[in-house]
């Protein structure tokens, strides 16, 4: 498994164990580092970091194109690779668009139900679709 893809999945346990246990994600990862002997690969604190920065806009933007889904009623995995994936959409020039998809698709497959990659893909693909319109409106969000 390659380095970033590994990353995702650490910062998609953090996030959700963040949420499981009403914790900030902040504290979970500062937790990890002191609690484990493996280093943490860069990349897991930028994406938490990203996804709690932009939560709010990016939860607007899930509830928008997850038709017929509320992000209460999300598979709390599927929220979390969304969330990463759609960071990576709107925030990281350095990830292609593709890339976003396909590694959070992955990590449904691994992680969550049947019909969670083919969701995840779908709302994803969306974002994706009319991302020239969306990063338009996150911009004026964060000026």
């Amino acid at each position: 498994m390659a380095a970033r893809s590994k990353a995702r999945r650490r910062a998609l346990e953090i996030l959700f164990e963040a949420e499981q246990r009403e914790l900030s994600p902040a504290e979970v990862l500062a937790s990890r580092a002191r609690t484990t002997d493996q280093v943490l690969n860069e990349y897991v604190p930028v994406l938490v970091n990203g996804v709690v920065e932009h939560r709010e806009t990016i939860d607007e933007l899930l509830s928008t194109y997850a038709r017929g889904w509320t992000i209460e009623r999300m598979p709390r995995v599927d929220l979390q690779a969304l969330r990463i994936g759609a960071w990576e959409i709107l925030h990281n020039p350095d990830i292609p668009d593709g890339v976003a998809v396909a590694e959070a698709v992955a990590l449904t497959r691994e992680l969550s139900t049947e019909e969670s990659p083919r969701f995840v893909n779908g709302v994803l693909g969306r974002i994706q679709k009319l991302k020239p319109t969306l990063t338009e409106v996150t911009e004026d969000d964060e000026a």
